[in-house]
């Protein structure tokens, strides 16, 4: 079992809700204060430095014209992060390949980091949220297409060592591919694609490559992971699947004490709870394919959306998006879910978000890693075939939830404001 700290770099100094109609794509850039912005990257790069101190690995994302994630270019934050850590597998998820109009520059970027890193790099690519697509004045059409086409020709311009080739394609067209530096690692570098539908997970599966759900809860993890093993056997990979093929992204806390554990996990519900998208920019025609938006007509909706409108603590555990408690809580939690779903061998922490205070995300990480990740580890092995499923009740033991303390009164979902920033320098 391998665990990743996470953060979505978020800038939580928002005028209120209901002041603005989307957080994502239009929300006017004069709300961000450049000297703030400033030192929250400080914090969370050296919060990212701390989590590969406490044994844990690092992974970053990449998102456009939002607040909820100010890290529109990722690969730079990953370049820094290779001059800065020495031990840390680095992990994008990812590159938005669909998006970008030249593949070969993705291959180089990353080609890059896998030097500095010295052969640290998983390579994540990601198709995008549909957010993402006003932003980078990209066609929803076809986007699946031009993404697989996409990977095929970074993983392509990797292993090409002998001088110029060329591709044409239905959708990228280059000649004379022949990049320098090479990548450090043999053949490439690991790769990654998220996913959060089965149909998709299939078609990673195919391809064998790391398939990652984010957020996903028991029962549709459970769906994508079984298309996934569905597809690896269809390619002829074999029977057995590798539980390091699979990867779970949750939102993460763990406490000394339940109150400590509430307050935290409280607080992470920012990235659920601040995320108010226009209509506009959450379904741009031709992104969702035919039958999805005949599911939604007839009042289907993703399982995140729904939780949104009444969040709690206490329902994100017992779906499966938060992992918060004690020590103990948190493990027979993530034994629970990881049971119910077969398996996986990666877990993605979201350690930190909305108004998390640094002092609060580094007790996080160090709690996590102390406390939790050894049993983990020694429990699930890297070495286990997943698809085995435990026998897990509907409803999660007593001793495993996490209840509202009674000192703690009314939820306080979007408390404001942080502690001063400039305190996370040389923390």
């Amino acid at each position: 079992m391998q665990a990743w700290h996470f953060s979505e770099t978020a800038y939580p100094y928002l005028p209120p809700a209901d002041s603005y109609p989307s957080i994502r794509v239009s929300l006017p850039n004069k709300h961000y204060d450049p000297e703030k912005g400033a030192a929250l990257y400080d914090r969370y790069l050296k919060e990212w430095q701390i989590a590969e101190e406490e044994g844990l690995n690092i992974m970053l994302n990449e998102h456009h014209q939002t607040a909820t994630c100010v890290d529109p270019a990722a690969p730079l934050m990953l370049a820094a992060l290779a001059r800065l850590t020495s031990k840390a597998r680095l992990l994008i998820l990812g590159n938005p390949a669909a998006n970008r109009r030249q593949p070969v520059r993705i291959a180089e970027e990353m080609a890059l980091i896998d030097v500095l890193s010295r052969g640290r790099l998983e390579a994540g690519f990601v198709r995008g949220v549909p957010y993402e697509i006003s932003p980078a004045n990209s066609n929803p059409v076809r986007m699946n297409e031009r993404f697989w086409e996409a990977i095929d020709l970074i993983v392509r311009t990797w292993k090409n060592h002998d001088g110029p080739v060329s591709h044409e394609g239905r959708f990228f067209h280059h000649r004379n591919i022949n990049i320098w530096p090479r990548v450090y690692q043999n053949p490439h570098p690991p790769v990654w694609v998220s996913t959060t539908s089965a149909g998709g997970a299939r078609q990673v599966g195919e391809k064998g490559f790391v398939q990652a759900t984010f957020l996903t809860g028991f029962q549709a993890t459970r769906k994508i992971y079984e298309s996934y093993r569905a597809g690896w056997r269809a390619a002829g990979f074999g029977n057995d699947v590798p539980i390091d093929r699979l990867a779970y992204a949750a939102i993460v806390y763990v406490g000394k004490t339940e109150e400590e554990a509430y307050r935290g996990a409280e607080k992470l519900l920012w990235y659920v709870t601040a995320n108010k998208v226009a209509p506009q920019f959450a379904n741009p025609p031709g992104y969702v394919p035919v039958e999805g938006n005949v599911a939604m007509m007839r009042g289907a909706s993703h399982p995140l959306s729904e939780f949104a409108k009444g969040a709690s603590v206490e329902a994100a555990i017992k779906a499966g998006f938060l992992f918060a408690g004690t020590p103990d809580q948190v493990y027979e939690q993530f034994k629970r879910h990881y049971g119910y779903v077969g398996g996986y061998g990666h877990l993605l922490l979201m350690g930190q978000a909305g108004f998390l205070e640094h002092d609060d995300t580094v007790a996080g990480i160090r709690n996590f890693a102390r406390e939790v990740y050894p049993r983990i580890k020694a429990e699930f092995p890297d070495t286990t075939i997943s698809g085995t499923f435990a026998d897990v009740p509907p409803e999660p033991p007593s001793h495993a939830l996490l209840s509202r303390p009674a000192s703690m009164g009314a939820p306080v979902l979007d408390a404001r404001p942080m502690t001063p920033l400039g305190a996370a320098r040389g923390a």
